[in-house]
């Protein structure tokens, strides 16, 4: 069967390597022109919300989303994994959470210096 193709902003199930290795959720915060990649970028979420700061975006649990809690986008975790390592599609962030993550991504990397 085909894997359907994600895009960013999908939220996902994924299993990290290291401290992250339990299966969580997971936002794709890759480039939809890079579909064809084997492998992907995304950002873990974290339900402890005692982690915020500049670099973490607040997402609330919600039917679009369908995160159990609410939780955190760990925009300082950037991790590319495997397609094989991402399990099912669970939801999408809405416009403004893009927009807020971009805004994460913008500082960690450098872009809003």
């Amino acid at each position: 069967m085909a894997r359907p193709r994600l895009r960013r902003g999908d939220l996902v199930t994924a299993v990290f390597a290291g401290d992250y290795g339990k299966p969580r959720p997971a936002v794709v915060v890759q480039s939809n022109r890079l579909v064809e990649l084997e492998s992907i970028l995304l950002c873990p979420l974290t339900s402890d919300m005692n982690t915020h700061g500049p670099a973490r975006v607040h997402v609330p649990a919600t039917g679009d989303n369908n995160l159990r809690t609410d939780s955190l986008i760990m925009a300082d975790k950037i991790i590319a994994i495997s397609l094989s390592r991402c399990r099912e599609r669970i939801g999408a962030l809405q416009p403004h959470e893009v927009d807020r993550l971009d805004e994460a991504l913008a500082l960690v990397i450098g872009l809003a210096d």
